[in-house]
């Protein structure tokens, strides 16, 4: 289980996040939507330990985030907005070199697998030669190498075709029911979120949301 516990985030004296307090269990796909500057991009990356929230405080399982850091580490993974993989390699070369760097090995053919598993079969093809839905792909494969317990996702989809949504929906549905992943995800397309999320949490001071979903029959949680 993931747990956060009244957690604010201040800059410069400006409160982006201000005593937000739920939590997301095993196999669950969590939603997070609100207009832009709401704090869902800071949230994620406190999450993925990349910031650190100004108060409260945020457990996995038995670890404290702030205490256990070294360990929560090797349970997160999150693919960021912006695409960062290698343009000059292919998607094998990309695969084999983010592996070294990660605690949890494998074989280049376990590799291969997580890449197959989301239709993504260009294994010798150079990434700059991708869709950008291959390319969104790849950068979700790689935060994959690990097997981590909580997946945090940034706009995973933006600017990709149908069809590549499609196929990362159903992927990460099957990540979440058969590998009891922890799924939190951002998106600006509200039937992406509905189709794909189990419950949603609204940030922000915008109503639309709340009610778009509610009218939906999602679970909404509002901050």
């Amino acid at each position: 289980m993931l747990k956060i516990d009244s957690i604010s985030k201040s800059f410069q004296r400006k409160k982006i996040i201000d005593k937000l307090t739920f939590e997301v269990n095993k196999g669950e796909i969590v939603g997070l939507v609100g207009e832009n500057g709401a704090g869902k991009s800071t949230l994620l990356n406190i999450l993925a330990t990349t910031l650190k929230p100004t108060a409260g405080n945020i457990y996995l399982n038995e670890w404290h985030y702030q205490k256990d850091k070294k360990t929560i580490r090797k349970h997160i993974g999150f693919v960021p907005q912006d695409i960062a993989i290698w343009e000059q390699l292919t998607v094998e070369e990309n695969m084999k070199f983010f592996e070294k760097l990660s605690w949890k090995k494998k074989s280049v053919q376990e590799l291969k697998q997580i890449c197959l598993d989301m239709s993504l079969d260009r294994w010798n093809e150079p990434v700059k030669n991708l869709s950008g839905g291959m390319k969104r792909k790849l950068n979700l494969a790689i935060s994959l190498i690990h097997d981590p317990a909580v997946l945090l996702l940034d706009e995973p989809t933006v600017g990709i075709d149908l069809k590549s949504r499609k196929e990362i929906g159903a992927y990460l549905r099957k990540q979440a029911t058969e590998n009891n992943r922890i799924i939190i995800y951002t998106s600006h397309d509200m039937d992406e979120i509905k189709e794909l999320c189990d419950r949603v949490i609204t940030i922000g001071e915008d109503p639309f949301y709340k009610e778009l979903l509610k009218e939906a029959g999602k679970k909404v949680l509002s901050f």
